[in-house]
């Protein structure tokens, strides 16, 4: 726990966490069972691959560019507790750092398959089931749905996408009672980014020491927001502590400027 009470704040409520298996969406499963949800997880992983699922949670593998997979996993969600209160669509990838030049259009259309079709089939059929009793939608943006990276078009693009999605589905459903959000991290140190950081160095790039620096340095806080942080920022999003906030992207990165 951290130094405020989440306990509550999502009592009673059911949610389904894409990509939930390990890292950040294993996090925001957990904060979000602390906050008294239960739910589903859906992952590609099988589940001995990742954390252990919270108490009161089911697991559901499947691929998020699959639409009957999250259709099925959405509605057998429904059927089992007879409500869907909140949907986090964090699933998504990042591609190899390459110069504009040199973009690799498979990798660019797995991006988009991953990080913006996976978002579109969750929006679609949480709204599907949400409509009759409203609820709130949570997709993972990050700090370049906004910001542009270099040697990173692919991913930009696709974030840039993330958020466009969610200001169109805020329009289209809030006469429903749906909030429709995203979470706009900065760097995480999560597993996955470290190991990038990593290959990165090993191809010449900073090393890890001096390109976690280089990051911290960057933000007004000096530092890189956690896991929790950025768990934290989705549980606001999906509590009723946001109930008046809809299309918007919540920054959470330290302050980078």
């Amino acid at each position: 726990m951290r130094n405020f009470q989440k306990r509550g704040l999502l009592a009673g409520k059911i949610a389904f966490v894409t990509g939930g298996a390990r890292g950040l969406g294993h996090k925001i499963a957990q904060v979000f069972a602390e906050a008294g949800a239960c739910g589903t997880i859906f992952d590609i992983l099988p589940e001995k691959q990742g954390g252990p699922v919270p108490s009161d949670w089911d697991y559901w593998r499947g691929d998020v560019t699959c639409e009957a997979g999250i259709r099925d996993a959405m509605e057998a969600t429904f059927r089992k507790y007879r409500r869907l209160d909140t949907v986090v669509a964090n699933a998504g990838v990042v591609p190899n750092w390459l110069r504009t030049r040199n973009i690799d259009l498979d990798a660019w259309r797995k991006t988009f398959a991953v990080n913006v079709e996976g978002v579109a089939i969750c929006l679609k059929h949480a709204a599907r089931i949400m409509e009759p009793a409203g609820g709130s939608i949570v997709a993972m943006g990050s700090l370049n749905s906004w910001k542009g990276h270099e040697q990173q078009a692919a991913y930009v693009a696709s974030k840039h996408a993330v958020l466009g999605l969610v200001r169109a589905a805020a329009l289209d459903l809030g006469r429903h009672g749906i909030r429709v959000n995203a979470v706009g991290p900065g760097p995480v140190a999560t597993e996955a980014l470290t190991e990038r950081v990593k290959q990165r160095a090993r191809q010449g790039g900073l090393s890890f020491a001096e390109a976690f620096a280089a990051m911290e340095n960057a933000s007004a806080l000096g530092r890189t927001p956690s896991e929790d942080d950025i768990a934290d920022a989705c549980l606001f999003l999906a509590s009723d502590l946001s109930g008046s906030i809809t299309g918007q992207i919540l920054p959470v990165d330290a302050g980078v400027l």
